[in-house]
């Protein structure tokens, strides 16, 4: 048996191997609930690295800030790709595995080898126009970005202009979407019903399957149009990097734009809302009214990173990490989470404080960075400014401990986020000085730069994302 120790154990060179050991399950209603305090508490036990069950399958859980740096700064010692995991090989992992799925569709995030830097090359190049500020491209998506975004607002104004709206399902979650819609390049609204099928895939409900399969089908379609008839879209720009790329390659590298997009997009902005309006944060609130969104963001994935655990890398050979050896093939899950809240890094951030440290993991490290993530944080910074421009109140409707919270392997977001608004008097007026430090966009598209970001309201009404979000107006009032 594996003996207790803390995080200035000694490692144990002759431990037990992890299919051996005894493993306490992750994924608990506990975790549900209060994942720092399990985080903890396998800390407590086992030091910054910690052997954890995975709804049947063992892995290692990396909790310390330090341990968490080597891993992802390392892709010799720590590759990823399913390949290098030994169970896995050894058909010890079992095929109806609820996190298989995911992880068996070998894009870009998943994807290890000597494939992997010519397909990251490619990812940065087709990236790159949408974000780098100097670009007419980032300049005209910022502008899609505002435009949906009051749209959005409108649609939850049209209930009147005090209310009771869940700003999760109203405006977090669709707007990474319609913003990741325009990005693929879907013609008029035609993305709108694979927009709805990722939703339900995030969601993992009993309708899932069908709705993933129905998504990579609509996927794989696109990507053929893309194939036959390129555009200013994120495809044709992979494509143009990567032309060596199948059909069924691209279609699995914009289901990965698709997700990293929408998912974690929408968490971040309801996290920023929740740490802004409740002052739980300490500087959230500070850093918004100094006229700083994306410093309130990075306060936010200090504390609730959406990414709480990275997708596993694998040792390529013995190794020791924290207290113990982990054997080559072992699966290694990195814990931005639990790494923020490590005393090494915990301890030197400073509470209250306008500014804070970019030392965070939430977007990784090393070369495996995010790589969509300056694109991730100009959608969330204009959802969260707009918003706060646009009510001159926004109150939360449930105390913050009892928010709904859904948790997964992967991610950590709010099932609804039920606020109390007012809508300010007119549609540009700002209740405080919230604006990001960088020149602001106009909201009208710039003449000069040609954009069929706005979809003609007949089109949208008829869309089924339109459909579901106008059947959600004045709910709860």
């Amino acid at each position: 048996m594996e003996s207790q120790v803390d995080d200035g154990g000694s490692v144990d060179l002759d431990g037990a191997r992890l299919e051996t050991m005894s493993l306490e399950p992750l994924l608990t209603r506990d975790y549900e609930t209060r994942p720092s305090l399990v985080y903890e508490r396998l800390r407590q036990r086992h030091g910054p690295v910690a052997p954890v069950d995975l709804l049947g399958v063992p892995a290692w859980l990396v909790l310390g800030y330090r341990e968490s740096l080597e891993v992802l700064q390392d892709d010799a010692a720590w590759p990823k790709g399913l390949e290098n995991w030994r169970a896995r090989s050894e058909g010890r992992v079992p095929a109806d595995w609820p996190l298989g799925p995911s992880l068996e569709v070998n894009h870009v995030l998943i994807q290890g080898g000597p494939g992997y830097p010519a397909l990251r090359t490619a990812w940065d190049a087709a990236l790159k126009p949408f974000q780098d500020p100097r670009h007419p491209q980032a300049k005209r998506l910022k502008t899609a970005v505002t435009a949906y975004a009051d749209e959005l607002i409108g649609l939850v104004g049209q209930a009147g202009g005090t209310g009771l709206a869940d700003l999760s399902a109203q405006f977090a979650r669709p707007l990474p979407l319609m913003v990741a819609s325009r990005l693929l390049g879907f013609p008029g609204s035609q993305g709108d019903d694979a927009l709805m099928d990722m939703w339900r895939v995030l969601d993992a409900g009993p309708d899932a399957e069908p709705a993933l399969d129905r998504l990579l089908a609509a996927l794989a379609e696109l990507a053929a149009v893309k194939l036959k008839t390129p555009g200013e879209d994120f495809p044709s720009y992979l494509l143009a990097a990567h032309p060596d790329l199948s059909l069924d390659e691209l279609a699995r590298e914009l289901f990965m734009l698709l997700g990293m997009t929408s998912d974690h997009v929408g968490i971040l902005i309801s996290n920023t809302v929740v740490e802004v309006i409740s002052g739980e944060g300490g500087g959230a609130r500070a850093s918004l009214s100094a006229g700083m969104v994306r410093e309130s963001m990075n306060r936010v994935v200090m504390r609730k990173p959406p990414l709480v655990n990275f997708v596993p890398r694998f040792a390529a050979e013995d190794t020791p990490l924290g207290n113990h050896v982990i054997r080559a093939g072992d699966p290694v899950w990195v814990s931005s989470a639990a790494a923020h809240a490590d005393p090494l890094f915990a301890g030197h951030v400073e509470p209250g404080t306008t500014v804070s440290t970019r030392a965070h993991l939430a977007w990784g490290a090393g070369r495996r960075q995010c790589p969509a993530r300056e694109l991730a944080s100009t959608v969330a910074a204009v959802g969260v400014g707009r918003l706060f421009e646009r009510f001159s109140h926004l109150e939360l409707a449930l105390p913050v401990d009892q928010l709904p919270w859904r948790s997964s392997p992967f991610m950590r977001g709010l099932r609804s986020l039920p606020v109390r608004y007012e809508l300010a008097a007119t549609p540009g007026t700002q209740s405080g000085p919230v604006t990001d430090p960088e020149p602001a966009e106009p909201t009208a598209v710039d003449p000069s730069l040609p954009d069929p970001t706005l979809v003609d309201p007949a089109i949208r009404q008829r869309s089924s994302l339109w459909r579901y979000l106008t059947g959600l107006i004045g709910v709860g009032r």
